[in-house]
């Protein structure tokens, strides 16, 4: 039962609601005015979902006691809901799919397997730029899209009928954390009569954007989310929180984009992994809720969970624009009130400080690699000169003559090959968009156009924002640019940038050509954005368009004109940004709630293919064995690891920084890999082998296009190219899957050793779902990112941190050794555990490592071989 001594009554007008009020615990001795607003919510969970055993007293004194310098304990919290984007959510319904049909298996009801909160999933990671810079190219990717996804579209669309509190939205609606924003979100939620603060996982790391809209909520990974739509508590540790004080106000040029990546590189030096961070101070009023919003969403490139905003009258003014009824921004504020958190908390404590000057921040871009890579404008070519030495070891530029759609240009390195305006950072923002609008109808009014060799396209995450520029007049302009809407969904940031031009493309591979990107995206990672692209710039959307003008990232955009406009003059970029009073006073204009609200009533009917497909009904799926799209899961199969590990074989010894991406790819899937072969035995085209996240939901291509990325080197043997390893002990080089396939056939077990940060960018529960079905049984890593270690346990495999100044160098591990991991026999949080490495002389050589498991709930999902196999079984007893 609720912790009843906090219960309280809240009065909204006719309505009467009841609430667990922070302020009752003062009665008992707990100082709660000096919660950060974080923790805060954190709190009112506990006690609002307080039962005694899974959420019980120790959970409420870790958060009411709470230490801002040594904060200890863990807390299990129930969420008010689940969002996630179709990449991540296919192979999480394919589980539950699966769950359902081991319960008929075994007897019982399968409709006992079907999530206890509202979820939502967004269909918006798929479709692709196959068609650009023309009227027809949204039309015939949605078209290409619907084609190439059929079968996990009909596998979605029957989920939606099939199971209760499943609501899909369909492709073509927008970018899974804009539509959260603008639609989804309430602030204050309400279940029978009870009110309580929202809260909310999504399975994607940059669900912290809704951080900007006041609501505590973070990215985690596929089987963790699955978990909390079936009930399960999410456990977490007491986080540290840092309180960033925003002081000072943006000068004039200074875009929400600009901010994001300064706030990025400051964050980033002071070290906020694993930290709540909240923004509070004056600077705080003088951004509006999409500028917040920005900044929040970039919570993973700086590192903390969550990258929290206060809720205060901006916050009101938004849900009002967006067209949220009255009585839902009443309660939000009269709730708020009652919290004592309306507009923050005054005077809270804070682990740690950090004062963060707005009217310091410079336009800039952040590459050619890492989003927080930032650069003032005039830094930018010396950047790409750099990259250009340490990649292609010259420090003069190429180029060569091609011919485009009739016209012969030069093209070389440096030059911008795509300029996309992308990615749910930027492109629910209407200020953003107005000033690139603006931009984009200066630059056509003074003459200037885009270079041919230059693929532009406009992805916005929100139709409604869309419209905003069409009443705007703005649109024509950038369509006259060359930025027509290609989708509206993530597209370039996410790797799904489509085809360059042939001309370009042969350009890059015959003459090692090295083109640039730009995009106003949050993830710029080595070939992520197309991968004959390596260097990659993150922009602002109106510097996205100056920079496609410009044509070269090698331009000096702060001195050197864009290009030469009427009359042979040369345009500059002055000569076309918008002041502020411009960008506002469009916006004002062009926003209107009825937009929002006709947008979004109208779900389901703007892309006639959906509507179109036809399903089949019924509580279990018709699985297909000739669908190389939707697999039942294995995920269930097998007996866990409860003992110690001998003699484990390295699969891969890795450097710093391995991504998601790199582990499990989402881009294409090329033919020459062990998931391309896959396909074509089965009879699929090249043309149809659509990319690794689109099928998701076959563990068959998923499993096999584990670690299959050129962009990581495998320190085995002195190094190989990605995707390939050494099976031991015959010596032979192969691919991972097929040395992993080997060593499972002769029980062998195997683990993967890494440096620092394993498991950086996305969540992608693929990342850890592929290890654990290619045999890896623990990762042995400097350090890991926060999500991803997190989803390690979640599948059983044990992530173990070596000690400090133990590098994985220093191990001097060459790949022919041998590992035993003692001690996880008796495993518990933070476990001190032995590892024996057996040298192939002979030698042993021993040292202690930690257990990188910080509950016992993760404890128990190791022992249990996972958390799917520990929840189904958990259900099939009650049922």
């Amino acid at each position: 039962m609720p912790y009843v001594k906090a219960e309280a009554k809240l009065s909204v007008g006719p309505r009467t609601y009841k609430i667990y009020k922070l302020r009752a615990l003062e009665a008992e001795g707990y100082d709660v005015s000096r919660l950060p607003y974080s923790i805060r919510v954190l709190l009112e969970n506990v006690l609002r979902n307080y039962d005694g055993r899974d959420i019980a007293q120790e959970h409420i004194d870790a958060l009411a006691r709470w230490n801002p310098k040594s904060p200890e304990g863990e807390v299990a919290l129930k969420v008010t809901r689940v969002v996630m984007q179709d990449y991540t959510g296919v192979p999480a319904v394919v589980d539950l799919a699966t769950m359902r049909e081991i319960a008929a298996k075994s007897g019982r009801d399968p409709s006992v397997v079907n999530p206890r909160v509202p979820v939502d999933l967004i269909i918006d990671h798929s479709v692709q730029v196959d068609h650009w810079a023309s009227p027809q190219a949204l039309s015939l990717n949605i078209r290409l899209e619907i084609e190439r996804n059929r079968e996990r579209y009909v596998f979605l669309k029957w989920a939606q009928s099939a199971f209760k509190n499943l609501r899909v939205f369909p492709p073509g609606t927008g970018i899974i954390h804009q539509v959260n924003l603008e639609y989804l979100a309430r602030v204050v939620w309400t279940e029978g009569d009870t009110a309580f603060f929202e809260t909310l996982v999504g399975m994607d790391s940059h669900t912290t954007m809704i951080n900007g809209l006041g609501v505590v909520g973070w990215g985690v990974g596929g089987v963790e989310a699955e978990a909390a739509m079936l009930g399960e508590p999410i456990t977490i540790r007491v986080p540290r929180v840092v309180g960033v004080r925003l002081y000072g106000e943006p000068r004039p040029g200074v875009t929400a984009t600009d901010i994001v990546l300064a706030v990025t590189e400051a964050l980033r030096k002071v070290n906020v992994v694993d930290a709540f961070v909240e923004f509070f101070g004056e600077g705080v009023r003088k951004l509006s809720v999409p500028d917040r919003a920005t900044i929040a969403n970039m919570a993973p490139e700086y590192g903390s969970t969550v990258g929290l905003f206060p809720v205060d009258g901006n916050t009101l003014d938004y849900l009002s624009a967006t067209g949220r009824p009255e009585e839902l921004i009443a309660l939000v504020k009269k709730y708020y009130e009652e919290q004592g958190v309306f507009r923050g908390v005054e005077d809270a404590e804070y682990s740690q400080v950090v004062d963060f000057d707005l009217s310091a921040v410079e336009p800039s871009a952040a590459g050619p690699t890492l989003p927080w890579q930032r650069r003032s404008l005039q830094d930018v070519p010396k950047s790409f000169v750099e990259f250009l030495a340490q990649r292609k070891k010259r420090d003069k530029r190429k180029a060569v003559e091609i011919e485009i759609g009739g016209r012969r240009t030069e093209f070389g390195d440096g030059d911008v090959a795509i300029a996309a305006i992308t990615s749910c950072t930027n492109t629910s923002n209407p200020y953003l968009l107005v000033a690139a609008g603006l931009v984009a109808k200066k630059a056509v009014e003074a003459g200037l156009s885009v270079p041919p060799y230059v693929k532009t396209s406009f992805a916005p995450g929100s139709r409604a924002v869309e419209e905003i520029l069409r009443r705007a007049g703005l649109m024509p302009y950038l369509e006259k640019l060359g930025f027509h809407v290609v989708a509206y969904g993530c597209t370039t940031c996410i790797g799904n940038s489509g085809p360059l031009p042939q001309p370009v493309s042969k350009a890059i591979k015959e003459y090692d050509i090295m083109a640039a990107a730009v995009l106003s995206g949050n993830r710029n990672f080595e070939g992520r954005v197309h991968p004959e692209i390596r260097a990659a710039y993150l922009a602002s959307p109106p510097l996205v368009v100056a920079y496609a003008l410009a044509g070269s990232v090698l331009r000096d955009l702060s001195r050197e004109p864009l290009g030469v406009g009427k009359e042979g003059k040369p345009v500059y970029l002055k000569d076309v940004w918008p002041s502020p009073e411009e960008v506002n006073e469009v916006v004002a204009r062009a926003m209107d709630p009825k937009i929002y609200i006709e947008k979004y009533s109208k779900i389901g009917e703007l892309v006639p293919e959906w509507s179109e497909l036809k399903v089949p009904s019924g509580n279990l799926y018709q699985w297909r064995s000739d669908d190389t799209y939707i697999q039942p899961s294995p995920l269930f199969e097998g007996r866990p690891t409860t003992g110690d590990i001998i003699n484990a074989r390295p699969l891969l010894i890795l450097g710093d920084s391995i991504t998601t991406d790199h582990i499990s790819p989402a881009g294409s899937i090329p033919p020459d890999s062990p998931a391309g072969r896959y396909l074509a035995e089965r009879g699929v085209q090249q043309r149809d082998f659509n990319t690794f996240g689109a099928r998701r939901g076959n563990w068959e291509v998923m499993v096999r296009g584990t670690f299959w990325s050129k962009g990581y080197i495998n320190k085995i043997e002195g190094g190989l190219e990605g995707g390939y390893t050494v099976k031991y002990p015959e010596g032979l080089k192969t691919t991972v899957y097929e040395a992993a396939m080997m060593y499972k056939r002769e029980g062998v077990p195997v683990v993967v050793v890494a440096g620092k940060n394993y498991g950086a960018g996305s969540s992608r529960d693929w990342a850890a779902k592929g290890p654990k079905l290619l045999g890896v049984k623990a990762v042995i890593a400097e350090s890991f990112e926060r999500i991803h270690r997190s989803n390690l346990t979640m599948v059983g495999i044990v992530p173990i941190q070596l000690p400090q100044g133990v590098t994985v160098d220093s191990l001097n591990l060459k790949g022919p050794e041998t590992i035993d991991i003692i001690g996880l026999e008796d495993l518990a949080p933070g476990k001190e555990l032995t590892l024996r490495i057996h040298r192939p002389d002979g030698r042993t050589d021993e040292l202690r490592a930690k257990a990188a498991v910080y509950t016992w709930a993760e404890v128990e999902y190791i022992k249990h071989g996972g958390i799917l196999p520990y929840v189904l079984r958990k259900l099939l007893e009650k049922s």
